[in-house]
């Protein structure tokens, strides 16, 4: 049986070459957070190849798009934090 794989934070997280642990994936998280204004594809941290998966995704708006959206969230979760209304 060939088995597909299936989209969570874990495997967005492999598909981009990062550790894919949930301690790895905290941990870039907390260490990369973003600014408001900063873009998630246009993070500094992305390389080409990232950069190119994420938007393939989310203009594809395919079952990985809603964990990149995730992602984005929680990159921006300082961003959040201070922002005033």
């Amino acid at each position: 049986m060939l088995r597909t794989n299936t989209a969570s934070m874990q495997s967005l997280f492999a598909q981009l070459g990062l550790p894919n642990s949930l301690a790895a994936i905290e941990l870039y998280i907390r260490t990369h957070q973003l600014p408001a204004s900063q873009s998630l594809h246009d993070a500094p941290f992305w390389n080409k190849s990232q950069r190119d998966l994420l938007i393939s995704h989310l203009i594809q708006d395919d079952d990985w798009a809603i964990w990149i959206d995730e992602l984005n969230q929680q990159l921006h979760l300082d961003a959040c934090k201070f922002r005033t209304v």
